[in-house]
């Protein structure tokens, strides 16, 4: 059946004026495996396009994308990565969940973004073939503690010498752990004015980390 065995529900998104239409999950909590959680802290996180997708998607939006290649990690349903396709980047989703990259293919295909490729990505075990990007970019992902150390490595691993990472963050605990770990990985970190996605008046305001190789 694929990704319809999730039933999934139409919503509308704007990204800088530009519509998109994704199907997720309707019932987040009813995804939630025990012995997943129990096994390896797996949530199902990617069924649903957060706020801080959004507020990424729209600063890629605002992007030239002039032949460079971008990898959204922990993508879930990849928002940022097929604003990223449709915009002409080279992009790829990558996340640790196959139900994720599956929902990720079903919407590229429904959102004109058919040359988006997905990456099963397990930050633990990196592939010694993977490549680098120009742009490295995550949304929502430091959930626990380790997080924060383990993206900073993959964006020090992943990132190319003249690259940019945007990470968006909703203010997560956790989060206060990035700064240090990217300082500690040997990279630039600054963090972006605080914003909600446009039009959106309520909810949290979103972190943008945006980290380079220092000059």
């Amino acid at each position: 059946m694929g990704y319809e065995r999730f039933a999934p529900v139409e919503r509308a998104i704007e990204i800088n004026g530009d519509r998109y239409t994704f199907w997720q999950p309707p019932d987040l909590d009813a995804l939630i495996d025990v012995e997943a959680f129990e096994r390896d802290e797996r949530i199902p996180y990617w069924a649903n396009v957060w706020e801080s997708a959004l507020v990424l998607a729209e600063e890629i939006a605002g992007m030239e994308p002039g032949g460079r290649s971008l990898i959204e990690l922990g993508c879930g349903l990849a928002l940022p990565a097929i604003v990223a396709c449709r915009r002409g980047f080279r992009a790829v989703a990558s996340d640790y969940e196959d139900d994720a990259l599956e929902g990720v293919r079903y919407n590229a295909n429904r959102n004109g973004a058919e040359g988006l490729e997905t990456l099963l990505l397990d930050w633990r075990r990196l592939p010694d073939d993977l490549p680098m990007f120009d742009l490295v970019v995550a949304a929502d992902v430091l959930y626990e503690k380790h997080h924060a150390e383990a993206l900073a490595a993959v964006v020090a691993r992943t990132l190319t010498p003249n690259g940019t990472a945007l990470v968006a963050d909703p203010g997560r605990a956790r989060a206060v752990n990035f700064e240090p770990a990217i300082r500690a990985a040997g990279l630039g970190i600054v963090k972006q004015q605080p914003r909600r996605p446009h039009g959106i008046t309520t909810g949290p305001e979103i972190d943008i980390y945006r980290v380079t190789h220092p000059r």
